[in-house]
């Protein structure tokens, strides 16, 4: 199955006033809570961040629905995460998402009870190179030097499944992509024939139809891209809000410093904080609608697909 996403376009395989320094103190206790908002900001103002900025992926702890699956695998899965990425073709940005990217998998594999076998293939050598290309991973940069290679295959029961080419623009989704792709090859949870049969929310089914009219006459490629486009719109939105909203708040805060009461610095600073951290959730909400969306897309394709 195929896919647009820049994270997850996945091939099946049935085998990321005082002094300027006092508003530094102000942000370094926050700075965390930005790892999903400023991936979701990188649309929009992505040339303007520095990857000190763009938190660790691994720093927050996985979804409930992700941590459920992990803990009821049924059988072993092997995840092989290849990070090639040679100096001169990659920047620092890049190493920089691929050490988040190896954050979260740390955690996968925590959660996952003895049932996450990981694998890394991270140095520049054309024996990992080869094996990435045989997982289905796509090369790129191949213009600046050598080629890169960041992606994951996920194996289980002789099925596989990559995510061939991760990119930052789609970090606040990774998560999900990746329980997804784990979900598929390893078969579903020993209790999730009663969730399936749960009703799907109108209001994802709703989404759908108002963005793809046409269902039936839309590919499952073309449809999940339309969908992500959306998100990527709604996340756009999201981001400038959130710049206008910590904007503020850091001024609050810094406006506090000068000589304001401890009480009232206090309660800037948690509002700073409470800000930050109301924006993050909103990015990472709409990532993981977009993975709602694609899933029962999927199903709606494959429902029609068996009428014919």
């Amino acid at each position: 199955m195929k896919s647009s996403s820049a994270n997850t376009p996945r091939a099946t395989d049935p085998q990321a006033a005082k002094p300027s320094g006092g508003r530094c103190l102000i942000l370094v206790p926050v700075v965390f809570l930005l790892g999903v908002a400023a991936a979701g900001a990188w649309f929009k103002y992505g040339k303007h961040w520095t990857g000190s900025v763009m938190t660790e992926l691994g720093g927050a702890e996985l979804s409930g629905s992700t941590l459920d699956l992990l803990r009821q695998l049924k059988a072993p899965v092997e995840i092989r995460f290849y990070s090639i990425l040679p100096p001169e073709s990659a920047p620092d940005s890049l190493q920089a998402f691929s050490g988040r990217v190896d954050a979260l998998l740390s955690k996968f594999q925590s959660a996952g009870g003895g049932k996450i076998q990981m694998t890394r293939n991270v140095s520049v050598l054309e024996t990992n190179a080869d094996a990435a290309s045989a997982d289905g991973i796509q090369a790129f940069n191949l213009e600046k030097g050598g080629a890169c290679f960041l992606g994951i295959a996920v194996a289980s029961g002789g099925q596989k499944e990559s995510l061939p080419k991760l990119q930052p623009e789609w970090e606040p989704a990774l998560e999900y992509d990746l329980a997804r792709a784990i979900l598929h090859v390893a078969g579903p949870p020993a209790n999730s024939v009663v969730k399936a049969s749960a009703p799907v929310s109108a209001a994802v089914t709703n989404e759908i139809t108002r963005l793809i009219p046409d269902v039936n006459g839309t590919s499952l490629e073309d449809g999940i891209g339309i969908l992500r486009d959306s998100a990527v719109s709604k996340i756009n939105q999201a981001a400038a809000e959130m710049e206008k909203q910590i904007q503020a708040a850091q001024q609050q805060a810094a406006d506090a410093q000068n000589g304001r009461p401890e009480a009232e610095q206090q309660a800037a600073m948690k509002h700073l904080q409470q800000v930050q951290l109301e924006q993050g959730e909103k990015i990472k909400a709409i990532a993981a609608d977009l993975q709602a969306e694609i899933s029962v897309f999927e199903q709606m394709k494959a429902a029609a697909a068996g009428t014919k």
